[in-house]
């Protein structure tokens, strides 16, 4: 059995991860860490884990204690606030999974730039590998750090990759214009996201300074071997989970829609999560899954490609993703724990 910690369990992609690992053949969970409720039984705060977890929130430090307990430690915290334990796990031979922010850029300059905190452990981004599984397989493999991608970035690099490493479009040309739950807001309360807030409406926000902005940029231009400037917009909507991230771009070369839906399922045609969709995918098909769901229109008027790609933001954005990545690390299928369609409705 792989012996897990989570610290950051009671925020809802630290729950989401508690949900998949209690169902996990090769997981025991040893610990669950949270800074808001320390010393309160799990199943007091998330009323779903009634008659399946009986274990008592934990404080950092008497995770810290046990990291000699454990093979795999999964941080689910704020940005600026995985450096520390993160060294710690490492130099005591636990692999680490890090769902939030602070190993995905591989500069600290940038990083600083954008989330405006220093960065305390560059020495460790050289040994961080990005997880976006379908396209990083074989380092994550090998890897005991994983910077796990945000939700935005799976779902919008997933949709442009196979275009860019063809280099079919214009590079300068991107456009991302994206769509999320309120859940991708957090669990902590706030004016923005309270119901009367968004109920009934749909809103752009963090317009062209959203910090996903420069992690979409990296990966995108490490596929492609070039550098990369795009327009990223993200809208909260009205809905519990799920991101619809539909991606523009100018052709640079003729191709009819049949050949760019052979050129998808070519490039994914081995990836189990991964479906290339002929009608446009919808969120509510991936509700409560791993899997990403793409579908493609060109418009041949104007030579764009329109890409749609819907996920859910928590699993295949958050905890699944992770999941999924902690399978291959451990030489498991990796599809282990995960291998379920979406609920519907």
């Amino acid at each position: 059995m792989i012996k897990v910690g989570i610290i950051g369990s009671t925020g809802y992609a630290g729950q989401q991860l508690v949900w998949l690992l209690q169902n996990h053949p090769s997981i025991e969970i040893v610990f669950l860490c949270s800074h808001s409720y320390e010393n309160t039984l799990y199943k007091d705060i998330y009323k779903n884990f009634n008659g399946f977890i009986d274990d008592l929130c934990i404080n950092i430090h008497e995770a810290e204690y046990k990291l000699n307990c454990i093979n795999m430690l999964f941080l689910a915290l704020p940005h600026g606030k995985s450096f520390n334990i993160t060294k710690k796990a490492l130099e005591k031979g636990v692999k680490v999974i890090d769902l939030g922010a602070d190993f995905r850029i591989n500069s600290e300059n940038i990083y600083e730039q954008w989330y405006k905190v220093k960065h305390t452990s560059p020495e460790l981004l050289k040994e961080s590998v990005y997880g976006l599984t379908e396209l990083n397989r074989n380092h994550i493999k090998k890897a005991s750090l994983i910077a796990n991608p945000g939700c935005y970035p799976t779902a919008s690099i997933l949709a442009l990759a196979p275009l860019l490493k063809l280099n079919l479009v214009d590079k300068s040309s991107i456009i991302i214009d994206a769509k999320s739950g309120i859940s991708g807001a957090g669990r902590n309360a706030s004016i923005g996201n309270i119901f009367a807030e968004c109920n009934e409406s749909i809103k752009a926000y963090s317009v062209g300074e959203h910090r996903h902005t420069p992690e979409i940029e990296q990966e995108l231009g490490l596929i492609c071997n070039d550098n990369i400037t795009l327009t990223f917009t993200p809208h909260l909507v009205p809905m519990n989970r799920g991101i619809l991230s539909v991606c523009y771009s100018k052709l640079i070369c003729k191709k009819s829609q049949e050949e760019i839906y052979k050129i998808y399922k070519d490039f994914y045609k081995n990836e189990f999560f991964i479906k290339i969709t002929d009608t446009m995918p919808e969120t509510r098909w991936v509700k409560g899954s791993n899997l990403c769901h793409i579908g493609i229109r060109l418009d041949e008027r104007t030579g764009r490609v329109i890409i749609a790609s819907c996920i859910d933001n928590l699993i295949k954005g958050a905890a699944g993703q992770a999941v999924q990545n902690m399978n291959l690390m451990f030489n498991l299928d990796e599809k282990t724990g995960l291998d379920f369609p979406a609920m519907m409705p």
